[in-house]
Formats: C-alpha cells, sequence, structure tokens
C-alpha cells in the first residue's frame, strides 16, 4: 500500500487511515514522498517517506489525503502523470477530503462518483472530466475508487474498505481493541449542511 505524502498534506487524512491500517500488516504500508525523508504537514509535523516518487513503479492500494498542499500539487503535471500512471494497476485508489481533487485532477475519477470535504467543495468539483460529485456522504465507493468526506469521515471508509478486503469479523475485533465507534452508513452525513464553498 503506497501513501502519497507532498508539503502541507492534511496529517489526520494521512495518520488516521494509516494507524488503523497498520494493523494489517499484510497492507505493508509505504509512506512515498518528493524525495526520501521527511515530509511537512500543514499541521508542522513532517511524516517520513520512505521512498521517493521516482522509486515508486507500481502500487496495489494508493491512498491520497488532502491538505492546503492539494492546492499546488494539482496543477504539476509531472506529479499528476506519475499517479495516473501508479493507479493503472491499482486494485484501490482512495482519498481523504480534498485529496479527491488531486484523484480527479490526474484523470483517476473520471466517469465516477465521488465526494469531499464539504468546506471545500465548489473548488474541489472544478477538477475531473464527469465525475458526478456527490455533496451528502459521508464516503463514496464506486468500483475499486473510494473518496471520504472530512478526516474522521476517512477513517469511517478505511473501516469500510477493509471490511471489503479482510471480512467484517477481522475488522470488528481491531475497531473493538482501539475502542472506536465507526459510522458504517456512507449516507449518513451530518455535515452536509455545512456552508459548501
Amino acid at each position: 500500500m503506497t501513501v502519497v505524502l507532498f508539503e502541507d498534506f492534511e496529517l489526520l487524512d494521512a495518520c488516521c487511515p494509516v494507524g488503523l491500517m497498520s494493523r494489517f500488516p499484510e497492507l505493508g504500508i509505504t509512506m512515498v514522498g518528493a524525495h526520501v525523508g521527511g515530509v511537512r504537514s500543514y499541521r508542522g509535523v513532517s511524516v517520513a517517506a520512505t521512498r521517493a516518487y521516482d522509486d515508486v513503479i507500481e502500487s496495489d492500494i494508493i491512498l491520497v489525503p488532502g491538505g492546503r498542499g492539494a492546492r499546488r500539487i494539482v496543477h504539476d503535471k509531472v506529479f499528476l502523470s506519475r499517479l495516473r500512471r501508479w493507479g493503472e494497476g491499482a486494485s484501490v485508489i482512495a482519498s481523504v477530503c480534498t485529496g479527491a481533487a488531486i484523484l480527479a485532477s490526474a484523470g483517476l475519477l473520471d466517469g465516477c462518483r465521488a465526494t469531499s470535504n464539504k468546506r471545500a467543495f465548489s473548488w474541489v468539483k472544478q477538477f475531473g472530466c464527469d465525475v458526478t460529485w456527490v455533496s451528502r456522504a459521508r464516503w463514496v465507493h464506486d468500483g475499486n475508487r473510494w473518496t471520504s468526506s472530512g478526516v474522521m469521515a476517512g477513517l469511517d471508509m478505511t473501516v469500510a474498505l477493509l471490511v471489503e478486503l479482510y471480512g467484517q469479523d477481522r475488522v470488528k475485533k481491531v475497531v473493538d481493541e482501539i475502542e472506536y465507534l465507526p459510522c458504517n452508513d456512507a449516507d449518513d452525513d451530518p455535515f452536509s449542511s455545512v456552508s459548501i464553498v
């Protein structure tokens, strides 16, 4: 599994799903960045990328967080070309929050249903071709594409994704261990009434 980091990514968008997914060691999580070493999040905390973009050939599962840096990287043609190439062979492509704008800008949401954080929804919707943007959704699962609304919705999406991969019983054991009560209804979106900008 590849978690794609970039300068000013949202820390929780990446770390909440990774914290849960790390309990499934067969996923083999790899953090990738422009260079090996620390990648600064928008919150000021750096996360270590153990592989550089140039060293990634393919990935089975891709997770793209959002964050302030998404507003720059959606225009980085070299990065988007790499992401598109990684996505071609992936069995799962997922995003949290405005990571959906990055996927859409790379053409990885074309023809799909998707969602994103409501506070940036109008901005996110301008990316991609023929994307059906769903404004009322905690997360959206369309084929092998998974997109979520805000940070905690991303954690709920991760639970749903893990259930699909490993089954309800195994995932329930893990969420019970961490004392987390996930929202299991993708349409239960109490934040859809937030002013969409």
